[in-house]
């Protein structure tokens, strides 16, 4: 084909011209028309374990904040961690110093675009604070806690703890009327809050326990306690899908105006293809006058 040209006959090309002017005019008007709906994502987040503790050691000469997290995600990136142990270092005498241990510790967060969710599972858990080395904190069978998002719905929370805790070795029962207050002389307290949840319209969370605790043991201020543990807690925020305004479908009903006179919504593309056709046609007349000249 090399050196070869190819000539459409005028009045061929002008035909095709013209239908293609006819065939942009609705696709133009679909694509100024049409409107997508516009999503937001939502976020979820899910924590096994937060601690927000003061430790004091040696009569309150060293004091050390016990801040540790274990298992501990966050989305629009979907996640999920299953660590089952978490250690502090520098209130052990250089030596390691378990805080939690657990058979099941689960976190997870996930978003999509629709639904946000945050799930927390902790089984069989020994939660342990510096001066208490062979005596649990608390010990928990199971706890789950959930937190649902979706987009066009309400929020859910849910948190549940079956059966009963031991708490600084006292077998007790947390209800959900109110916080447990569990007092041991010579070694501390302990209060409990269960099942904490809440909701607005976009937005969920659920705390399976929550503990202030206090401990010194024997008054011996080898190490005092204060502070805060959260346990199995999780958190969402629903997408938010919001349309596009003055979306129309395609194929609308043609408005009055132009129902009146006959016309309809293409009308307009119908007469600038005429247009088109009749400039081109001209242009093909005065070519073939020209060739014949």
């Amino acid at each position: 084909m090399n050196g070869t040209n190819f000539r459409m006959p005028a009045r061929r090309w002008a035909t095709v011209a013209t239908a293609t002017a006819l065939a942009a005019g609705p696709v133009a008007l679909a694509g100024a028309g049409s409107a997508h709906a516009r999503t937001d994502q939502g976020r979820a987040s899910a924590v096994v374990l937060r601690t927000g503790l003061d430790v004091s050691l040696l009569n309150k000469t060293v004091d050390v904040p016990l801040a540790v997290s274990l298992n501990e995600v966050q989305a629009p990136r979907s996640a999920e961690k299953t660590a089952l142990t978490a250690q502090l270092d520098g209130v052990n005498g250089g030596q390691p110093f378990s805080v939690l241990s657990a058979d099941v510790a689960t976190a997870r967060a996930t978003v999509s675009a629709t639904k946000a969710e945050g799930y927390t599972n902790l089984a069989h858990a020994r939660l342990h604070v510096p001066g208490l080395p062979l005596l649990s904190l608390i010990e928990i069978d199971a706890v789950t806690s959930k937190a649902t998002c979706e987009a066009g719905k309400a929020p859910v929370a849910t948190s549940h703890l079956p059966g009963a805790v031991t708490v600084l070795g006292k077998r007790v029962t947390v209800t959900a009327s109110g916080p447990t207050e569990v007092q041991v002389p010579g070694v501390g307290s302990v209060r409990l809050d269960l099942s904490k949840t809440s909701t607005t319209s976009r937005t969920a969370a659920a705390t399976a326990l929550e503990l202030k605790v206090s401990v010194n043991p024997l008054k011996l201020n080898v190490a005092d306690v204060e502070g805060a543990v959260t346990l199995a807690q999780a958190t969402c925020e629903s997408p938010e899908v919001a349309s596009a305004p003055d979306a129309k479908p395609q194929g609308a009903p043609a408005e009055a105006g132009l129902a009146e006179t006959g016309g309809s919504s293409v009308t307009p593309y119908v007469a600038g293809g005429a247009v088109v056709l009749l400039a081109l046609g001209g242009g093909a007349v005065l070519t073939a006058r020209r060739r014949r000249g």
